[in-house]
């Protein structure tokens, strides 16, 4: 039984949970019937202006950098538990907020996100300083310390996890955090919201704030007491977060859109490459900026890989993201289902030709939610739209390619470069090819593995900047070099220079 309806979730400001000013707030619509099940706060440009100046209160007065690693490790300890302690509540809201299957939610997105939280509150020699070695009587020092205020600002497809992602090495390293999720998707983040503050985390180190209004929003990239802005979304959007940052000089790190290749050769596992193709385009109904979404198929297996890749799709079952028998549910809204129509069309005005799916399912039950069948195009040309620019949907546009000296360079010739699977037996050809992709990320014989021992961002219009791993980490540091001199006596050349 669902634990989600009829809730109210405020805002997180300064330790509190609020209201937002003037009372307003917008609903949260469930994507597989259509139908409001949660009132959320709505922040106007006040409020976010008031979650800045806790953030900086908390960061300036010593209260939070000030803590030792370990004292800031123990809260992001206790939020990790309060994730697992109320797992099937956040669960049930990331099912019905964002159309996820609920055995996704389940046992990927509500665990993942504590395993975060955990994962980073055990960091500790990441962040040692480090002597360097100098030909000089000195003593040479890098240490890093917190960037300050950090702005994060998510999307709606994986909302708990790009939370857990971006708070929590931002919080371990000392920053004090301002996080604003979309407004479609949110519930499980206000949520979230609630269970942060019931950690004891001292006020205005953790700031939560939904918005529908895009001028309220970019008050946390334009205001200068913001020292760096954490952004993953698309890319248009991200070039514009770039333009209002710059008048401030902010710290960016931007994880953007992706039209990441799936490439299978000949001489792969048949069973595992399909099976990795349908995780890759279909999970979360393609919505991911890692979706394998261009499948560069080898022409020895073409046909015979093919008729299994349709078989398998045309027997997904569709349905309500709440019932566990489901494996593919809805969209996130009527609108942006639109958009994906619209893009399948423009590929077949192109000389696509849709292999199966490509339609909203016609089954009475499922009218009002936000459906579409899982969608496979042949015949499609590396040029076109549909492999060019990144749809966001369960749509995999299919190329053939026969000169396998040649298939990285049909890989790269994208503007985005995220991630990348290689599908092969010939584990030395994957290694040469995977070093030839533009990417940020490259899976071998799998898809979809992230760790949080491991570094994941973009290359060309993908972004810059690392989530996860110590990259991911230092993103929110900034280096200081501390030199000491050590000169015989106590008087280096500079002091009797003149």
């Amino acid at each position: 039984m669902l634990t989600v309806a009829n809730q109210q979730f405020d805002l997180l400001i300064n330790g509190k949970s609020v209201a937002a000013s003037g009372g307003r707030s917008f609903e949260a619509i469930n994507p597989s019937n259509g139908k409001a099940f949660a009132a959320i706060a709505d922040a106007t440009a006040a409020d976010i202006g008031q979650a800045i100046t806790a953030a900086r209160a908390a960061f300036d007065s010593g209260v939070w950098p000030g803590m030792t690693v370990v004292e800031r490790g123990i809260y992001l300890k206790k939020i990790a538990q309060g994730i697992r302690k109320h797992a099937k509540e956040l669960a049930d809201l990331e099912t019905v907020g964002c159309g996820k299957t609920l055995k996704q939610s389940t046992f990927i997105d509500v665990p993942t996100a504590a395993d975060c939280f955990e994962y980073f509150s055990n960091i500790s020699q990441e962040l040692a300083a480090k002597e360097n070695k100098i030909d000089a009587p000195v003593k040479s020092l890098t240490e890093r310390e917190p960037v300050g205020v950090v702005g994060c600002i998510i999307p709606w497809n994986y909302p708990l996890i790009m939370s857990a992602w971006k708070i929590a090495p931002a919080l371990v390293v000392g920053n004090t955090v301002i996080l604003k999720p979309s407004a479609l998707g949110c519930a499980s983040v206000m949520r979230l919201a609630k269970i942060i503050e019931e950690s004891g985390l001292p006020a205005g180190v953790v700031n939560i704030v939904a918005t529908t209004d895009h001028a309220a929003a970019s008050v946390l990239v334009k205001d200068p007491r913001v020292d760096m802005l954490s952004f993953t979304g698309g890319t248009q959007t991200g070039q514009e977060m770039m333009q209002l940052a710059s008048a401030t000089t902010k710290k960016l790190s931007l994880e953007l859109g992706g039209k990441s290749p799936n490439i299978v050769f000949s001489d792969c596992d048949l069973d595992a490459a399909v099976g990795g193709t349908l995780s890759a385009i279909f999970m979360n109904q393609g919505q991911m900026c890692t979706a394998g979404a261009r499948l560069l198929l080898e022409e020895k297996i073409y046909d015979k890989f093919l008729a299994k890749l349709i078989e398998k799709t045309q027997s997904l079952t569709i349905g309500p993201a709440t019932d566990y028998q489901v494996n593919f549910g809805p969209l996130i809204s009527r609108e942006h289902r639109d958009k994906v129509l619209k893009f399948i069309a423009a590929g077949v005005a192109e000389g696509a030709q849709v292999a199966c799916g490509g339609k909203i399912p016609s089954d009475p039950k499922l009218k009002e939610g936000f459906f579409i069948e899982p969608t496979i195009l042949i015949n499609v040309t590396n040029s076109m739209k549909i492999a060019q620019e990144e749809i966001f949907g369960p749509v995999l546009c299919v190329l053939k390619f026969s000169d396998c000296g040649r298939v990285a360079t049909i890989a790269n010739d994208n503007p985005y470069g995220l991630a990348a699977c290689i599908w092969t037996k010939d584990l030395e050809k994957a290694a040469v090819v995977a070093k030839q992709l533009r990417c940020g990320t490259v899976w071998i014989n799998t898809y979809g593995g992230f760790y949080n021992e491991s570094s994941f961002g973009g290359y060309k219009q993908s972004g810059f900047g690392r989530t996860l791993g110590k990259e991911g980490l230092l993103e929110y540091t900034q280096s200081k070099h501390i030199c000491t001199d050590k000169s015989p006596g106590g008087k280096p050349l500079v002091t009797n220079w003149f």
